[in-house]
């Protein structure tokens, strides 16, 4: 046996290296993730290779994990994001640039307090038994039990980040990039205090912004209801006639509005009317911004549970009510409904409305009701006094930025969507009646009511004294700001900012925003906002956005439903490796993904493929690597010298690996691992390393160069997306590549195959080797052979010169002996054969000595009569009228179908039986 060298790279190109094996590899059958992957991340750990590599001349890239909260265990879409952004860090790892990937936790400001609240409930306690400092104690001992959770379960998922330069948005470092922030913006302009409609929690008894509140389509009803009219404070027996959906806010009404332009208004306005069950005296004013097509285009007008009733109360000068209190209760604006929850209310004001006789009619409405996305309670628009960012000013550069290019988003589409929000913004309310978070930098003053921020220049330092009276007594807000806050500033204050620290040089901007679409406005505009006013800096190149992850019939996971997949639980079914792969592939870029049972099963299967096709290169290594023969290095310059296959197997090498470059590139990262599945098991399992079995018995030209570096290459392809199997399959391969020159394949070169192994001549040879072998095989099946049965084949082509150097192969693999190449189709049997028509050849397979001619055509001819039939009945049916018209779509459809599958069948048994005669 001879062995020819594979090319390869590395400083040991000078031989195909022998190495002393006492006893040939014995590795299991199956793979066993359980054995291998916690070993291997400790490995990997340990060995360093999470750190960025000082790499002269190379870019460094980048990645902030976007931080999960710290209440509980990871789901799948924190899966999906971890698998997503190692694959992009493990690929530029292994292309030797300075490659970070900084991991964090958010301290998740109203779901901990809630979880902590929960747990103080279990004592009969609640927050205001313990008071602020103990409670923040309790949160902080909770938060130090659960926080390390998240690691491992990072961890388990194979995640490579730097666990050395972990963060949590509550450490000194972020917390005073938080307070730096605040207070020049506020210094600047950009933060202030004012009355505004925000919307209340009244379980959670904190503000949330817009972003914050989730809307649902829900059945309300529409109550139109009588106002009477007044002249010098006395009822005139006439009306004016409000719709409304909201009864219980009537009790803060100040004001009727009706638009200008509706004729059965308009000689009502400067009127004066009275406001049922309360009795209060109210103005009737004009205001376009009624919508004359609502109701009966004649509005109510509270100020203080309505934003648009506020913008028209203070264009008019109308006091605002607020009769609903924190705990969704009434307060003493309520009157006789005081002490009632805002929903009873409702029916307890409907109710003496009828009695009344003010109730003109009561309407379904379809409408969007306002939930807390952290609690699912229905919000209340309040006004309050709130903290809020000014961020027209903020978003102006923001949008710039992205259309003027310097941030990407993938899929391109979202910028639109990205763009209109932005355009389009409205002032964020940041402050939040919490306990647990960082809490707002302010302090009012006792004596002369001052609002006291620290300076700009030392936002550190707490005020003493205030500057307007020189009072002592200074009392520091109560409210913590909101958790989105510090998070729009991870990217620069995670890598050390407002401090120029060596990681914040060299690091910031980041290169890739990897997280979900749902986020788009929550996180990343605020991110984009944020680092260009405090660095003049983008805070990141590309924004890369993935779907949502979804059961197999496409609905969202909710413990409602009952379909909630936990992702570690997957893991010790299926294995790690399994469930990156489909997550990876399971979509592209912005698409929900559905995840089964049977795509998890395929991903384990092909975590199977490579680790025994790996076990059984590296037991034919180990066997063969005792003969004495040894070779000259790989040389692409000999690669003629090589049999087709291994041309072949090489040029979809090289061809593959330029396709998974350009697609990881572009973020195509389903689309990657799809194409290096069909590679690896499409060619190179099911047909190269077939071949190569066929040459190893025939102690014919060694595949084994090739193969292992072919093996190697498909490998270091695969390793972001599947780390774990394929770096348990590399050690057992290594000691056979004389140029691996390093310790694990987390840190191996990226393949960089030579162009020069392109050889489209090689792939059309082979290809139609493979389509001969695939038609023989196909009309083995077709006739019933007996499995393993060799038959005698003649084979037509024009290209009879490029199929002779596989016509062994060709035999072996099909079973056909003997073989016959032709280049006259005329020369080919066609009495009694069976036939296949491929794209420049004809396979011709005699059937006389194979098969009992006679009883064959009886059966055909049977299942002839049959299918005729069958395909009468179908058409006899479909082409009635009567069917057509009142069978439902879906039957008409199906009964379609049947009908095409049962013609093909009898065209195929017609085909068949002709090939009998």
């Amino acid at each position: 046996m001879h062995l020819l060298p594979s090319s390869g790279p590395g400083p040991a190109r000078g031989h195909y290296v022998k190495r002393p094996m006492a006893v040939a590899h014995s590795l299991p059958k199956a793979y066993e993730p359980q054995k291998h992957e916690a070993p291997l991340y400790v490995m990997w750990e340990q060995g360093g290779y999470f750190r960025p590599r000082q790499v002269e001349g190379r870019t460094p890239f980048c990645i902030i994990m976007p931080p999960p909260n710290v209440t509980g265990a990871l789901h799948m879409g924190h899966a999906l994001t971890a698998t997503l952004e190692d694959i992009l860090i493990r690929w530029h790892r292994m292309k030797g640039d300075p490659t970070l990937w900084v991991p964090g936790v958010d301290h998740a400001g109203i779901a901990t307090q809630n979880v902590v609240e929960r747990e103080l409930a279990k004592e009969g306690l609640t927050r205001h038994h313990l008071g602020r400092e103990k409670f923040l104690e309790r949160a902080w001992d909770w938060v130090e039990k659960t926080r390390s959770t998240i690691s491992l379960q990072h961890r388990r998922l194979g995640a490579s980040c730097d666990w050395e330069r972990e963060r949590f948005t509550l450490d000194p470092g972020p917390s005073k990039a938080v307070r730096t922030t605040f207070v020049r913006l506020y210094h600047d302009g950009l933060i202030y205090r004012g009355e505004r409609i925000i919307h209340w929690c009244p379980r959670c008894q904190t503000a949330l912004s817009d972003l914050e509140v989730e809307h649902q389509e829900v059945e309300g009803r529409l109550w139109y209801v009588r106002y009477p009219l007044a002249e010098d404070g006395q009822p005139t027996g006439q009306h004016i006639v409000i719709a409304t959906t909201r009864p219980e806010t009537i009790v803060a009404d100040v004001a009727v509005a009706v638009h200008p332009n509706v004729a059965r208004w308009r000689p009502l306005i400067g009127r004066r009317a009275i406001v049922p069950v309360v009795n209060r005296i109210v103005p009737i004013i004009a205001d376009e911004a009624v919508d004359p097509h609502f109701g009966t285009g004649a509005l109510k007008i509270t100020p203080g549970h309505d934003p648009l009733d506020l913008e028209i109360g203070e264009r008019h000068g109308l006091p605002a009510i607020v009769a609903i209190s924190p705990d969704g209760t009434m307060n003493q604006e309520a009157g006789p409904y005081q002490g009632l929850d805002r929903f009873q209310a409702r029916e307890a004001i409907v109710g003496d409305l009828q009695a009344l006789g003010l109730i003109e009619k009561v309407e379904p409405h379809h409408l969007a009701l306002g939930h807390c996305q952290r609690c699912g309670t229905v919000v209340e628009p309040i006004i309050s006094k709130q903290w809020f960012v000014k961020t027209k000013p903020l978003a102006e550069p923001a949008i710039r930025a992205v259309k003027e290019g310097k941030i990407r988003i993938v899929p391109r589409r979202f910028t639109k969507i990205y763009l209109h929000w932005m355009e389009n913004i409205r002032d964020w309310c940041i402050s939040r009646q919490l306990w647990w978070g960082h809490r707002i930098p302010a302090w009012y003053c006792q004596d002369c009511g001052a609002e006291v921020v620290p300076p700009k220049d030392d936002p550190m330092r707490d005020p003493t004294t205030c500057p307007h009276c020189n009072s002592q007594r200074l009392q520091q807000d109560e409210d913590v700001l909101d958790t989105w806050f510090s998070s729009a500033l991870w990217p620069h204050s995670i890598l050390g900012w407002p401090e120029k620290t060596e990681d914040f040089l060299r690091f910031y901007p980041t290169t890739v925003l990897e997280t979900g679409y749902d986020i788009l406005f929550f996180w990343v505009a605020r991110m984009i906002m944020m680092g260009l006013y405090n660095t003049g800096q983008v805070p990141f190149r590309y924004v890369y956005l993935h779907g949502l992850v979804r059961d197999p019939q496409g609905r969202k996971m909710t413990k409602s439903l009952g379909n909630v997949v936990d992702p570690l639980e997957t893991i010790e079914r299926y294995g790690c490796d399994a469930l990156r792969y489909v997550l990876a592939t399971g979509a592209a870029p912005g698409n929900d993904l559905k995840l089964s049972q049977e795509k998890l099963e395929g991903g384990r299967n092909f975590a199977n493929k490579i680790w025994n096709a790996t076990r059984f290169v590296v037991q034919t290594l180990a066997e063969h690597m005792g003969l004495e023969a040894q070779a000259e290095a790989p040389k692409t310059r000999r690669r003629h010298l090589l049999p087709p296959e291994d041309r072949w197997i090489m040029s979809r090498l090289y061809s593959v690996a330029n396709q998974v470059e350009r697609l990881l590139r572009r973020f195509q990262i389903g689309e990657a691992g799809r194409k290096l599945h069909e590679f690896f098991w499409g060619e190179l399992c099911d047909w190269y390393l077939e071949m190569a079995k066929i040459r190893l018995r025939s102690q014919d030209l060694s595949p084994l160069p090739i193969l292992a570096y072919a093996l190697d290459s498909s490998l270091r392809l695969l390793h972001p997306i599947m780390p774990f199997v394929t770096e348990a399959a590399w050690q057992h391969l290594k000691p056979y590549l004389p140029w691996a020159n390093s310790q694990a394949l987390i840190a191996a070169p990226w393949p960089k195959i030579s162009r020069t192994w392109l050889d489209p001549q090689a792939e059309a040879q082979v290809r139609m080797a493979i389509d001969v072998v695939r038609a023989i095989r196909h009309l083995h099946a077709q006739w019933h052979l007996p499995p393993g049965r060799p038959v005698e084949v003649y084979v037509a082509t024009s290209q009879k010169p490029a199929l002779e150097p596989l016509q062994s192969t060709i035999s072996a693999l099909a079973r056909a002996q003997p073989l016959h190449l032709l280049e006259d189709p005329s020369l080919l049997p066609r009495h009694q054969t069976a036939m296949a028509i491929l794209d420049g050849a004809q396979v011709a397979l005699p059937l006389a000595n194979l098969i009992d001619i006679e009883k064959e055509k009886e059966r055909t001819a049977k299942e002839l009569q049959e299918a005729q039939k069958e395909v009468e009945r179908l058409e006899a049916r479909l082409f009635q009228p009567q069917f057509r018209a009142r069978a439902p779509q879906e039957v008409v459809a199906r009964e379609q179908e049947r009908l095409l599958q049962a013609r093909q069948r009898l065209q195929a048994l017609r085909q068949r039986l002709q090939e009998l005669e």
